[in-house]
């Protein structure tokens, strides 16, 4: 029966970890779907649904503690106790990265670089996450391991992305290069340069917190893949 109680309690821990996941990838759909609309109402319900992901984090924790302190699980309990632990540690972070993409929707100039994909880079970095989620859901070693080979995409598109700001910043010092700011045309040699620049910085921010996301995700596959096959291979 003890036995029963604690393979019971095991779970309903990976369930829960799950259940986070389920609400940090909303959290994140919600922010992107806030950035894209410029809905500041949403925005904020997401920057206030983070004190419930906060929450369970810290339960989580305490919980993985609990269980490793009262049961001292074998080795094979014990990899999905301390991925669990890994895997809420990503989940937070991820939820702290959908909270700065909400508070830079609600900035009163934001601005949007010629040729910057955000729409796609959002669905590639949420893509990864709810992918990993559904692997940890799933148990499924298979789904993990195509987490970790998609990353590269999310991470060259990022990178080209960034390459083509720096590249028009640069340009703008010695040509009548244009940004577009808060739906309005300025000429990069005006007095509002360093205003926009200041706006094209964040959005430099934005391109590495998505990238950042992504990395989150596939730390999130990687653990679950260790977890499951005692496969260390893949952990940095």
């Amino acid at each position: 029966m003890a036995r029963e109680r604690y393979q019971q309690r095991l779970e309903r821990l990976r369930e829960a970890v799950v259940a986070m996941g389920d609400l940090v990838s909303q959290q994140l759909e919600d922010a992107v779907t806030a950035f894209v609309a410029c809905d500041s109402t949403l925005a904020k319900a997401v920057i206030d649904g983070d004190n419930e992901v906060n929450r369970r984090y810290l339960a989580l924790e305490a919980e993985c503690l609990d269980v490793i302190t009262l049961h001292q699980p074998m080795l094979g309990d014990l990899r999905l106790v301390v991925a669990a632990f890994k895997i809420i540690t990503d989940l937070e972070r991820i939820g702290d990265l959908a909270i700065n993409l909400a508070q830079y929707s609600l900035e009163s100039h934001q601005c949007t670089i010629p040729d910057v994909d955000f729409e796609r880079l959002t669905a590639l970095a949420q893509e990864q996450v709810q992918r990993a989620i559904d692997a940890v859901a799933n148990d499924d070693t298979t789904a993990c391991l195509e987490v970790v080979s998609r990353d590269t995409e999310l991470d060259r598109r990022c990178e080209a992305v960034t390459g083509r700001v720096l590249t028009k910043i640069l340009a703008s010092k010695s040509t009548d290069s244009v940004v577009v700011c808060s739906g309005q045309q300025f000429e990069t040699n005006t007095a509002k340069t360093e205003a926009i620049l200041a706006d094209v910085l964040e959005t430099l921010i934005l391109i590495r917190d998505l990238e950042r996301v992504g990395d989150h995700a596939v730390n999130v596959a990687v653990r679950a893949y260790y977890a499951l096959e005692g496969d260390d291979s893949l952990l940095a």
